[in-house]
């Protein structure tokens, strides 16, 4: 007997098996598909477990009421359960053994015709599918997506709890605070003029949990930024596993997090490989091999440095460039990529992307002819060709070869200037040239961590030192470094996981000193007077016995998005904003009535565009 009985149902609509033939039962749900054969009626029954075949014929005396029934009616539909006719069975449908004959019906929510459609996976626009948003649930892969999300959130819990962390809820009504991003602010009607912020993240509050010796803390929590929207960033609101341990260094939050991670991505991966043991990779050294701080360690293809086989050439674009000391040229390998037809569309999609271009070697077997394939008496060895190759001569073309590992049918493409100008664009090449080419391993997840971030960089529009990442991350070398080293040059003890392309989590060994606090962000260009001001909760809590601890937050909506094998993290959240950053099934952002603007003493005042 199903557990979900009421005057509704006898059983859910995944319930019924060949052990219930000859039974009496009452199902309801909506009306997933409507077939009529020949006066022989068919509907697939769905609620939210499953799908069950009813069948009424002339003979049923709910046979009219059925001829009524359209596509996503509601209906509650009493009958026999018999066997299905031999050779109408459907194995892959745990109902797909039987059927209900109908005996009776009661119509529970008739409905309108519909704006998109539910059976199938019809791909529509957007702008409808969210206005209409509870509709698109209702198809089956959306479906799926939540429910796979409030799986993946019972096993994040599960194993964090696991490992001795209790959960804890912060304020959502709390202050402004530098995380990198726009603050979404709340006026105060009790107190004209104030606002409160919506939190970027939990950060101050989970360290202060750490003062008041909570030892080790996790949520999985809602956090707020103003940003503009993209394919791997919802706008508004996101979710993450946020945690934070007393008394750890950084491989200590490295042993404890693993684990559950990887643990997510073998439970729910479809049986996809899982990095077992993951490499730490420097910043430095992921952007020089990768042109990415996530990069896609599916993709085989590591970048190298080539700039000595220019230094001198014939290739006046590289040599010249290559006279500045900064400058440097950057080899990307192609292997299978020794076409020109491929060489002309990596330059097409470099121009797409607003440079001038792509430099690329060919290379070839010359024992070959390169357009029939026959053999070329006299001949070894591999050449190269193409502009970079005919200017630079052939033992350069042969020592790059050689570096990069390159043979016969392969290419090497070639960027080069001012590596922290251009180590981005190399890296969305080397991304394009391993889709183009089928080098990404599709069947794995490849995660990493990704260490030794810059503690600060150089922000060239307002000429001043910023935070490069978590203001709140332990510099390496704590005081005496930010006393003794230049700024950019000092790193923090701040990581991330990287897995096929995403940043899935970012954190930090926290700076627990109140000096060494107050130096870091003076280095930022903030004094004293204003972190205490901005910051005074954690400055006091500093003052009265700060643990050592550290942390991090991972992304649960971008994990979802990776099992479920979607591209946009709107396919994995119930009610999405569009692009825009509006809700267009509620109707927000609205504006607000003047009674509520005279009781938060507001006035709006449009700025013309």
């Amino acid at each position: 007997m199903s557990l979900l009985k009421s005057v509704y149902r006898t059983n859910t609509c995944a319930e019924l098996n060949e052990g219930l033939i000859g039974h009496e039962v009452s199902l309801s749900g909506w009306c997933h598909r409507i077939r009529d054969h020949g006066g022989l009626l068919f509907i697939d029954l769905r609620d939210h477990y499953g799908l069950t075949q009813v069948v009424a014929d002339p003979d049923s005396p709910a046979f009219a009421a059925v001829e009524k029934f359209r596509a996503e009616w509601v209906v509650k539909v009493t009958g026999l359960v018999r066997k299905r006719p031999e050779g109408t069975e459907n194995p892959g449908l745990p109902t797909g053994m039987v059927e209900v004959f109908v005996t009776s019906v009661e119509v529970l929510g008739a409905a309108a015709e519909l704006p998109l459609p539910v059976f199938g996976d019809v791909d529509y626009p957007e702008e409808t599918r969210l206005k209409y948003r509870f509709l698109d649930l209702r198809r089956e892969r959306l479906h799926n997506n939540i429910m796979l999300r409030g799986k993946v959130v019972d096993f994040l819990r599960a194993g964090m709890k696991a490992q001795g962390f209790n959960e804890f809820a912060t304020p959502i009504l709390t202050a402004s605070s530098p995380e990198g991003a726009r603050d979404f602010l709340v006026p105060s009607r009790l107190h004209p003029g104030k606002f409160y912020a919506l939190p970027q993240a939990p950060q101050q509050y989970k360290q202060l949990l750490m003062m008041a010796g909570f030892d080790r803390y996790f949520q999985i929590a809602p956090c707020f930024r103003d940003e503009d929207p993209r394919a791997d960033r919802l706008p508004g609101e996101f979710y993450q596993l946020d945690l934070e341990m007393s008394f750890v260094e950084q491989e200590d939050v490295f042993r404890t997090v693993e684990p559950v991670i990887r643990g997510v991505f073998e439970q729910f991966g479809k049986g996809k490989r899982v990095t077992q043991n993951w490499p730490r990779i420097p910043y430095a050294e992921a952007m020089r091999k990768y042109g990415s701080d996530k990069p896609d360690l599916r993709n085989p293809i590591e970048m190298q440095e080539t700039s000595e086989h220019f230094r001198g050439s014939n290739f006046k674009v590289f040599t010249r460039l290559l006279e500045e000391p900064k400058n440097q040229v950057w080899g990307i390998p192609a292997p299978g990529g020794g076409q020109r037809t491929f060489a002309d569309r990596m330059n097409a999609w470099a121009q797409g992307e607003g440079q001038p271009g792509l430099g690329y070697i060919l290379f070839f077997d010359k024992a070959k002819d390169e357009t029939t394939q026959q053999a070329t008496p006299g001949a070894s060895g591999v050449g190269g060709r193409g502009p970079l190759a005919n200017n630079i001569g052939p033992d350069r073309v042969e020592a790059i070869r050689a570096q990069l590992n390159l043979n016969a049918g392969d290419a090497a493409f070639f960027a080069a200037g001012d590596p922290s100008k251009f180590a981005t664009f190399a890296g969305s090449a080397r991304r394009k040239i391993g889709e183009e080419l089928k080098l990404i391993d599709e069947n794995q997840f490849a995660l990493a961590w990704i260490v030794d971030f810059p503690m600060f960089d150089w922000n060239e529009e307002d000429k001043k030192v910023d935070f490069s990442h978590n203001p709140f991350s332990m510099p390496q070398g704590g005081m005496e470094a930010m006393q003794t080293q230049g700024p950019v040059t000092i790193k923090a003890f701040q990581y991330d996981i990287a897995c096929n392309g995403y940043e899935l989590a970012s954190g930090g060994i926290r700076n627990h000193k109140p000096d060494a606090m107050v130096k870091a962000f003076e280095i930022a260009g903030y004094s004293e007077e204003t972190v205490i001001e901005r910051f005074g909760g954690m400055y006091r809590a500093f003052q009265y016995g700060a643990p050592p601890h550290g942390g991090m937050a991972a992304g649960v909506d971008r994990i979802i998005m990776l099992l479920a094998g979607e591209q946009n993290l709107r396919e994995v959240a119930l009610f999405p904003m569009n692009q825009k950053a509006e809700d267009l099934l509620m109707g927000a952002p609205a504006e607000a009535s003047p009674k509520q603007m005279r009781e938060l003493a507001l006035r709006v005042n449009l700025q013309a565009k």
